[in-house]
């Protein structure tokens, strides 16, 4: 019952074969096993219970939607009326949110109940979920390794049965590279495809919600949810939203998938890695795709501009949290600078710190043309760089992440090589474009993912290419053990 899916969840209540009730007490039973994974920042059980015996008395009177009764996990950056919101940070430990993030609307509207706010690196600043204020997440296939960040709670709730489904953010791969680490599905959609509304700023132009669950098609009911227009989000896109789930059966006879060279060259990508994708490639040959070799020439660009784009961001967003208006405040501060500089010093985790100072540096005086001007140019050549590949392909594949999940404090000392686990993610986010992560193998028992990159807006052809491969391969079936 564990690892059901959303759908499954969904037919089952249909049937009347389980009560949202019991769905949730299930869940609740199997979280109390498995605390030592440490997915979740807090637990809402008894909010859940009353939420699924609502949904319990509307299926009865047949005023339920698709997916009401079924219960969700929250990342615990999604301001969350009520409810703690730490976003992960000492900063926010005691911040009790008053509203309700857009998400968290939409999914309360749909019914579905919160089980809690799940464990994440410190305002999302991470690729292993070691910086969280409340301690790393453990990865369920093996708890001596990491489970991706910054959405790590999110993915290793779905990977051990804590969870049919959860949201995560994407500011450069945080939903995508979880998701390979841990064998479940993870979509990020085009950017302003979801509200920002009530979601803590990272990294306004890159930060995007979006859903995480064991397959494509979970995601694409999820996707139904979460898009459409928000008037309180200026970048939030007035475009129509598709019925996602009804797109999933689309022949790929003829689909062009394209294949770029500096994915598979760059230094670091395990030669395992490349053999698992290669017959993830060939699968796809089989349903009648043809592969096409391109380039993305400015994708190698992408780490470094990223790390001045994303800081620069960073800076400016968390100016806000001065010890003055709310969160985190330094005891007896002896003047307004002492309250400014301790409450941030003592708030703030090492990672977040050191993005400030780099993100200040390269906005100040003297710098920002030489750095910030410099960086945003060369995410224009990069967008640019996909958009010409969308002329000669539908789709782009590749590695999601160059190796497994590495173990816990393998590379905590060494930024630089924890930045580049997300080195195929982030042109994708650079370029604004929606990408999918996938299972697609497994190596010395840790799972790694596929990613399949769409143009603009494509978020149902790429869950349609999704949803074909896991129709004809069970990597996404497989789980680890415990939970069942």
């Amino acid at each position: 019952m564990s690892f059901n899916t959303v759908k499954e969840w969904a037919e089952l209540l249909r049937t009347k074969q389980v009560s949202s009730v019991e769905i949730i007490q299930h869940y609740l039973a199997q979280i109390k096993m498995q605390k030592h994974l440490n997915c979740f920042i807090t637990e809402t059980g008894d909010q859940a219970l009353v939420q699924a015996k609502a949904a319990d008395v509307q299926r009865a009177a047949g005023q339920a939607g698709y997916l009401t009764g079924i219960p969700i996990a929250q990342k615990d950056i999604f301001c969350t009326e009520g409810v703690k919101t730490s976003c992960g940070s000492k900063m926010l430990d005691h911040f009790i949110a008053p509203y309700n993030a857009h998400i968290i609307e939409r999914f309360n509207q749909a019914g579905m109940p919160m089980l809690g706010k799940l464990n994440m690196d410190e305002f999302a600043m991470g690729s292993s979920n070691e910086n969280s204020f409340y301690g790393p997440v453990r990865n369920p296939w093996n708890p001596e390794y990491i489970p991706g960040g910054s959405s790590g709670g999110s993915s290793a709730v779905i990977a051990a049965g804590l969870a049919p489904a959860a949201t995560g953010t994407d500011t450069g791969g945080s939903i995508r590279q979880p998701a390979a680490m841990t064998g479940i599905t993870g979509l990020k959609p085009t950017y302003g495809r979801v509200s920002r509304f009530g979601m803590i700023a990272f990294a306004s132009s890159l930060d995007q919600a979006g859903p995480m669950a064991h397959t494509a098609e979970d995601c694409a009911l999820l996707l139904n949810v979460m898009a459409g227009r928000d008037e309180r989000d200026s970048t939030s896109c007035d475009l129509p939203v598709p019925d996602y789930s009804a797109l999933l059966n689309q022949p790929l006879k003829g689909l062009r998938i394209g294949l770029p060279k500096e994915f598979f060259n760059a230094e670091g990508l395990d030669s395992e890695v490349i053999s698992a994708i290669q017959s993830a490639l060939q699968e796809f040959e089989k349903l009648g795709a043809i592969l096409v070799e391109i380039s993305l020439p400015h994708s190698r660009y992408a780490l470094e501009s990223y790390y001045v784009i994303a800081p620069a961001e960073c800076s400016s967003n968390l100016s806000r949290f001065d010890g003055v208006r709310y969160g985190y405040r330094c005891e007896n501060p002896v003047n307004l600078e002492d309250l400014y500089s301790r409450s941030r010093g003592e708030g703030f985790g090492a990672e977040v710190k050191r993005r400030i100072i780099i993100g200040t540096y390269v906005l100040s005086s003297g710098y920002y043309d030489a750095y910030y001007l410099k960086a945003q140019k060369i995410r224009r050549l990069i967008a640019n760089d996909f958009i010409a590949a969308f002329k000669e392909v539908d789709v782009i594949m590749g590695p999601t992440t160059p190796t497994p999940a590495f173990k816990l404090g393998e590379k905590k000392a060494d930024p630089v090589s924890m930045y580049l686990s997300d080195i195929y993610t982030l042109p994708v986010s650079m370029a604004g474009l929606p990408g999918v992560s996938i299972p697609a193998g497994f190596i010395s028992g840790l799972p790694i993912g596929l990613q399949i990159v769409g143009n603009y807006f494509k978020e149902a052809q790429i869950l349609n290419v999704a949803h074909q491969f896991q129709l004809a391969t069970d990597w996404h079936t497989q789980h680890p053990g415990g939970a069942q």
